[in-house]
């Protein structure tokens, strides 16, 4: 049978991070899932890290790879939505460890052609570093007062880990941050996405994953705000794929959907 969720997780050459998010999934409490890992070229490091999860765990795990060509997310991205086997489809990054309730919480929001909009809470380099695999299990990379004990600074960014119930909903709800489409924590239903022709791939680093959601909020499907409900903690890196002659041309394309409306995308899964 196919299963009840597709998680569609992005990564290159970041296998220590890439281990860390898969310790985060084999400890979700919601199970009916499979993993496709979107791979934009990276090296044999992230497939040993890969394969001894496929073997050594209970994760159902597919590897889409392809070879390194400069930023092409969205090509792979493109790649992986055509191998996902279930109806409803959560998109996130290899940086980027779930809480336990993380996939539960997008299953249990998620309604009909509406998309859900997930944020995530970002750590400094030294943070990262420090999680093990018993921070990740034991939930307390995900702990406010563990975090404050390894050096992180007070904000209010904390209320993404803390607010629950009543709390989350009255953030998610007065929130000036609008629900938009990104690609580290958002979830569609798979055919609401291929209704658009999934991801531009003229596209580079920068809002391309957004223009993905604005094109299906042209198309009638509705942004729904979780981001104090669906938790994920990133952990930093170095970003050398950003380019700012690239980011221009992101920001023109973005333009021309939203000035035109469009839905259709005639550079994304299908392309004459």
């Amino acid at each position: 049978m196919n299963p009840e969720v597709s998680l569609i997780i992005s990564t290159y050459n970041q296998p220590e991070w890439l281990k860390k998010v898969l310790i985060g999934y084999e400890n979700q409490s919601f199970r009916d899932f499979e993993i496709v890992i979107a791979d934009d070229g990276s090296l044999d490091q992230t497939q040993s890290v890969i394969d001894d999860f496929i073997n050594n765990s209970n994760l159902k795990i597919t590897h889409v790879w392809q070879e390194d060509q400069g930023f092409q997310k969205t090509k792979i991205l493109n790649k992986a939505i055509v191998k996902t086997r279930a109806k409803y489809l959560i998109f996130t990054d290899g940086d980027c460890i779930p809480r336990s309730d993380f996939v539960e919480t997008h299953i249990q929001l998620r309604k009909p052609s509406c998309l859900l909009s997930g944020g995530y809470f970002k750590l400094p380099i030294e943070i990262s570093r420090q999680i093990t695999k018993s921070d990740i299990i034991k939930q307390d990379c995900f702990s406010k007062d563990w975090l404050l004990n390894q050096g992180l600074k007070t904000s209010f960014k904390l209320n993404k880990l803390t607010a629950k119930g009543t709390k989350a909903i009255f953030l998610n709800k007065f929130t000036p941050t609008k629900a938009t489409f990104d690609g580290m924590n958002a979830s569609a239903w798979k055919q609401d996405v291929l209704d658009v022709n999934g991801f531009d791939e003229r596209m580079h680093y920068g809002g391309e994953d957004r223009e993905l959601g604005e094109r299906m909020m042209n198309n009638g499907v509705k942004p729904i705000q979780i981001r104090y409900s669906a938790i994920c903690i990133h952990l930093d890196h170095e970003r050398s794929y950003v380019n700012d002659a690239e980011l221009l041309i992101n920001k023109a394309l973005r333009n021309e959907t939203k000035k035109q409306k469009k839905v259709w995308s005639n550079f994304g899964i299908t392309q004459d």
